[in-house]
């Protein structure tokens, strides 16, 4: 019996050696701390600074009002000059549409007087041809019709001479053609009325060619206004789901362009930062499997090894929310992507948080996966 009792107590021995010598040896980090991407915010125009009552540490959502840039002495010359312009393309486009107006009001007016004068003057050569046929073939020196044409003074034609001129003028007026004094084949009124066609046509293309730099100078305008507001009042927003973790200027402060306002942590980018010794890292490549526990918690997420920056590390950590320590440069700066941490509640973006990483599997792991199944049923 004692010696079944030996063998007992030398066996739980053993296990417990094997336990706590296979805990302490697996690869385990030496400060893990959950870190993320720090966004910086920068002034986009030179101005006075106003930012919104956000305390350090609070949530910001992407395109939250975060604050806003003003210089009410932004320069604003060009733009005057290309308003006034606008203006006197506008009065020119206003002056070409009443010159327009005007020739085409009067246009209609000329055309019908034409019209009245060719059908007066046809019925009148009618008339006058009727009455000599009327009055049958004469001779005689009879004056000719001085509104029908002046061929000659002598010898005066006859009557019949004086028909066929007729004749010809009557034609002649039917094609459209006006004989009359001997050198004008149209009347004053026809005339004036191809002179306002012409000028109508050219208004037309004065009209188009004024609106089209009316249509230029006002995209400049807008374009010009664009560039005002923008470099006189430029609204801070948020460009990532985050957090407001630090100010570098503060409200009511003159700030140049450039200058670095304050930093957002990016919640999307949270992963895991830690050391390892020599021995552990040269075992490590990247793709490796690796546990987190954070501190205080029976939860153990899932990783990768994404990064092995080795000794020296510190440049790194220059755009990360938790800088490396003295401690941590002395050893080799591993990190690992957790993808379990951002579905949780409580870790989703708690960044600064610690914890262990562990790369190598350890003999209580499988009681821990018993635990963390029961805790979550």
């Amino acid at each position: 019996m004692s010696v079944t009792r030996l063998l007992i107590g030398l066996a739980a021995v053993a296990i417990a050696l094997w336990v706590l010598v296979g805990e302490q040896l697996a690869g385990v980090s030496a400060d893990a701390v959950v870190n993320a991407r720090l966004v910086s915010i920068r002034a986009p125009v030179a101005g006075r600074l106003t930012l919104q009552p956000l305390t350090l540490g609070a949530r910001v959502r992407i395109g939250d009002d975060i604050g806003s840039v003003q210089d009410p002495r932004s320069d604003a010359v060009r733009l005057d000059d290309l308003v006034m312009e606008e203006a006197l393309a506008t009065a020119a486009v206003t002056r070409a549409n009443a010159d327009l107006a005007a020739t085409e009001a009067e246009i209609p007016r000329m055309a019908e007087r034409t019209r009245i004068y060719h059908e007066e003057r046809r019925a009148e050569l009618q008339a006058r041809l009727d009455l000599l046929r009327g009055q049958g073939a004469q001779t005689g020196t009879a004056p000719v019709d001085q509104g029908v044409a002046d061929l000659s003074t002598t010898p005066v034609p006859t009557q019949g001479e004086r028909i066929r001129i007729l004749e010809i003028a009557l034609e002649a007026e039917a094609r459209g053609v006006f004989l009359g004094d001997g050198y004008n084949d149209a009347p004053w009124s026809e005339q004036h009325l191809s002179d306002l066609n012409q000028t109508e046509a050219a208004q037309k293309a004065a009209l188009a060619e004024a609106q089209a730099r009316q249509a230029a100078i006002a995209a400049r305008v807008d374009a010009e206004h664009l560039r005002v507001n923008l470099a006189s009042n430029a609204t801070l927003t948020s460009p990532v789901d985050g957090i407001f973790w630090e100010l570098r200027s503060a409200g009511g402060e003159d700030v140049q362009r450039g200058d670095e306002l304050l930093k957002l942590i990016d919640c999307s980018s949270t992963f895991v930062t830690l050391s390892v010794t020599q021995s552990i890292y040269n075992s490590l490549k990247i793709g490796d499997p690796a546990r987190f526990r954070p501190d205080g918690q029976n939860t153990v997420f899932d990783g990768t090894v994404t990064r092995l920056a080795g000794s020296g590390a510190e440049t790194i950590y220059r755009n990360l929310a938790v800088a490396a320590t003295a401690k941590h440069l002395e050893r080799y700066d591993v990190a690992i992507d957790v993808p379990g941490l951002a579905g949780d509640d409580r870790l989703g973006c708690a960044v600064g948080r610690t914890g262990r990483v562990f790369f190598q599997a350890r003999p209580l792991d499988w009681l821990r996966s018993w635990v963390q199944g029961w805790v979550r049923g």
